[in-house]
């Protein structure tokens, strides 16, 4: 008997399937006894990371244009960091047993989505500050105290969780569980942040200014509303198929699955953060708080952007 991350029982030859040992090729071992049983399409991938490439083009841009300086590196970072990933899916498709690919695409695009999710929470943030910081139930400075600390913990643990796996050789269940933990803390976290989103534009409309949200404004919060919808729906997704880890979970082998669930919902996103992008309302300058008073003024929402 072999033990986790070395092989599997009855390989001819003594083959090793998983792990940094492996020397399994597709002349020598049947795909299906690769950690995922297929080859990543080729074209899917390569189109994800032509897709990212052209974000970080398009955020590069309206970075530079509008001065929106941490916004830019948040979604370039992350961009880059998918694109890693979805590199390392294509290193699979040559040798599907390679271990330095497995483990280059899991951790990149696991941990990805943590700085798109920090570009949202300094946007809202300043969101807030620029139309009537008084709606808010909490300080918009807050959004910065309590999700940025949360998303870089959520990055650490997954990035910690993706280490831990690749010092086993994929064998540890510890290293699994703690990017659970960075994983469902990260689903947690854009629950609640989502949870207050919707309530401050609730609380927003409630108080019925004269100047009602422009449709610039309304474009901006639809698209940035958007862009969470489909990170936090991706989050549960990437939850629940790494929840048998990665050599027995049933879900880690559907491809079709992946790419329409995780690499078509964040590639959306990172275009809905294109639209919804932060440069749209503030311009070149940094928000400024704009009370319900000065609401009442004959200059509008839209016409402050």
């Amino acid at each position: 008997m072999t033990t986790p991350g070395q092989g599997i029982p009855g390989t001819p030859g003594g083959y090793v399937v998983f792990g940094p040992l492996a020397n399994c090729t597709l002349d020598v071992c049947p795909v299906e006894w690769s950690v995922y049983k297929y080859r990543p399409s080729i074209a899917a991938n390569s189109v994800f990371i032509a897709l990212f490439a052209i974000s970080i083009v398009i955020h590069a841009f309206l970075g530079f244009r509008w001065r929106q300086w941490n916004f830019m590196t948040l979604m370039m970072f992350g961009c880059l960091v998918e694109i890693g990933g979805y590199a390392g899916r294509l290193v699979l498709y040559n040798n599907p047993f390679s271990f330095g690919g497995f483990m280059d695409q899991i951790v990149l695009i696991t941990i990805a989505p943590v700085f798109f999710t920090a570009g949202i929470y300094i946007t809202l943030s300043k969101t807030i500050n620029f139309l009537a910081p008084e709606v808010s139930r909490i300080k918009p400075e807050l959004f910065y105290w309590i999700f940025i600390p949360l998303d870089i913990v959520c990055l650490i643990l997954q990035a910690a969780g993706g280490a831990i796996s690749v010092v086993s050789s994929g064998g540890s269940q510890t290293g699994v569980d703690i990017a659970m933990t960075g994983l469902g803390l990260q689903v947690g976290g854009l629950f609640f942040f989502s949870t207050l989103f919707i309530d401050y534009v609730a609380r927003y409309i409630r108080k019925k200014p004269s100047s009602p949200l422009g449709t610039r404004m309304r474009v901006f919060l639809g698209f940035l509303g958007a862009a969470i919808l489909l990170i936090f729906t991706r989050c549960v997704y990437r939850c629940y198929e790494l929840s048998k880890g990665y050599v027995h979970s049933n879900l880690i082998t559907d491809q079709g699955l992946f790419i329409g669930l995780e690499g078509v919902l964040i590639i959306i996103a990172t275009f809905c953060l294109c639209v919804g992008h932060p440069g749209l309302i503030f311009g070149r300058d940094e928000p400024k708080a704009m009370s319900l008073h000065t609401l009442n003024e004959p200059t509008n929402v839209e016409s402050k952007a």
